[in-house]
């Protein structure tokens, strides 16, 4: 095959015409191409008026020795990257390691330990995605809250009420492991090659659905409703866990855990301290969604070839640094998404963004928010923690109850006069919202950084600072505000105790997360 890079295909022909640009860069007939691999495609809107889409392309074609020859290195062979493979195989272990927490972190770590010959008991405090959909689209129509089984707790974690994107900041040759492994349980084969791939909340839960499937096939034991309550220890060592389920509570006799508990599991954090284990506040964020017609933002980046129908629903990612130190950046941005409630405490409001898979809602939304470090909010290991409650209990109050969410137009925001309803952006977030003043419910510090960065913003992503455009209150989950050391992939105060993912504080998103869990999953059979 002939690797081809830096193809572009006009916004106007769509993706489909990667094959005559394919054909036209080798300078042959599009009949001689036989197969086409993407490798990768990307949009390029640096220029309004020549949108294209950017592809690398793996091709096979008739004559095509003699056709490197003629070229005399104008083109090169394709050549596939060595593929990751977990390290360890055929192991043994007199207990069998157990895996707390079935977000990515933990079910990856699963997995790569089932598939090295010791299939772990996986515990997870919330309920299976089938019944996991159902008490969250309650608590979204009535604002019943399951304190265990919701957008935080739950089989896939926070992640599966997200737009499930995989982009990540860090660069591993687990990426493509995990990838492909998505795939191979359901996900959309294009998430192998998009530069942003995303999967979609719809498509994730029937991913997990066919990983559990998997994993059980492989011999794991896994538990829902079964929250890790606290830790038998000896000589600093692991011991057993007790555990708390609805059948009741029982001991599992335990000399290897892999903690993978997701960000949102306060009371484990409470435990471990209470057990000695080394925990230390690290820097988050916290701030507001931000919703703007999803129309809006793809003229502003796309232009008039916005209204082609060619290119994918887009977003933006904007960064902008204060002169008193604190930055405001945009997270987790939902093309055609819908803002949801994702609280896990009672008398709490939180939110979080979430896509399908198609994009296809009206309103684009993001996390505006505004990075926070512990001169902010308390060095102890938990003021962080107090911090998310304070400010969640406020958006609770100034929502009214029943979780509903503290919300203000733009315009008024910046003017810091209060909100009485909404205007061409209509809110997504259900329970519902409630108008009001944010600058009543945010710390003022928060309000001013983003009333500080929204006009900067707006230079970058012309119509971003439109008034109309809709905050919520309180985004507080973007990372975990705690850290539990580790060394060699092992808690320093606590052996056999291996956290890992975003809980844990070495991850932010699914992506990230599942690596991470890959790499406890080493350490751990490392030490058997």
């Amino acid at each position: 095959m002939i690797e081809l890079k830096n193809l572009t295909v006009p916004a106007v022909e769509g993706p489909e015409g990667v094959y005559a640009a394919a054909a036209r860069a080798l300078g042959v007939p599009q009949s001689q191409i036989k197969t086409l691999e993407i490798l990768r495609r990307s949009v390029d809107a640096r220029r309004k008026n020549a949108i294209s889409f950017v592809f690398t392309v793996a091709v096979s074609l008739e004559g095509e020795d003699a056709l490197l020859e003629k070229a005399r290195g104008k083109f090169r062979r394709y050549q596939p990257p060595e593929p990751y493979r977990f390290p360890y195989s055929h192991l043994t272990a007199e207990k069998r390691p157990v895996v707390v927490g079935m977000g990515p972190a933990g079910l990856f770590a699963a997995l790569c330990l089932a598939e090295a010959g010791v299939p772990p008991i996986v515990i997870e405090r919330g309920q299976p995605v089938e019944r996991r959909v159902k008490d969250v689209n309650r608590f979204w129509e009535t604002g019943a809250l399951d304190t265990s089984s919701n957008v935080q707790f739950g089989e896939g974690g926070a992640g599966t009420f997200s737009d499930g994107k995989l982009t990540t900041g860090i660069s591993d040759a687990r990426i493509p492991f995990v990838l492909r492994r998505f795939v191979e349980f359901g996900a959309p084969e294009d998430i192998l090659y998009l530069s942003k791939p995303h999967i979609g909340t719809d498509r994730l839960r029937a991913l997990l659905v066919n990983m559990r499937r998997h994993l059980i096939s492989l011999g794991c034991d896994i538990r829902f409703s079964a929250r890790l309550a606290d830790i038998d220890t000896a000589d600093g060592r692991v011991r057993a866990l007790r555990v708390e389920s609805e059948g009741g509570a029982y001991t599992l006799p335990a000399d290897y855990v892999l903690l993978a508990p997701g960000n949102g599991a306060r009371d484990t954090f409470e435990m471990l301290m209470s057990r000695g284990v080394k925990l230390t506040p690290k820097n988050f964020s916290v701030g507001v969604r931000i919703e703007h017609l999803q129309s809006a933002i793809d003229a502003a980046n796309y232009g008039k070839a916005a209204t082609l129908g060619t290119l994918p629903a887009s977003d933006y990612k904007l960064a902008v640094h204060l002169r008193d130190g604190h930055s405001v950046y945009t997270f987790c941005v939902c093309p055609g998404g819908h803002v949801v409630a994702a609280a896990s405490e009672s008398g709490r409001v939180v939110t979080n963004g979430m896509s399908y898979y198609a994009r296809d809602g009206q309103n684009c939304n993001g996390g505006l928010l505004v990075s926070v470090t512990p001169d902010d909010f308390g060095h102890g290991a938990l003021d962080g923690i107090a911090f998310q409650r304070r400010l969640e209990e406020a958006a609770y109050q100034y929502g009214g109850g029943g979780y509903r969410a503290p919300a203000q137009l733009l315009g008024d925001f910046l003017a810091k006069r209060p909100s009485a309803g909404h205007r061409s952006v209509v809110p997504t977030y259900r329970p519902g919202v409630k108008f009001c003043n944010l600058w009543d419910v945010l710390p003022d510090f928060v309000c001013r950084a983003l009333a500080e960065a929204i006009p900067e913003m707006d230079r970058k992503v012309r119509g971003f600072a439109h008034p109309d455009a809709v905050l919520t209150a309180v985004e507080t989950r973007s990372s975990s505000p705690v850290r539990i050391e580790r060394e060699d992939g092992q808690s320093v105060s606590l052996k056999g105790l291996f956290p890992a993912g975003e809980g844990a504080g070495y991850a932010g998103g699914i992506m990230s997360a599942a690596v991470d869990g890959i790499r406890a999953a080493e350490a751990l059979c490392a030490a058997l």
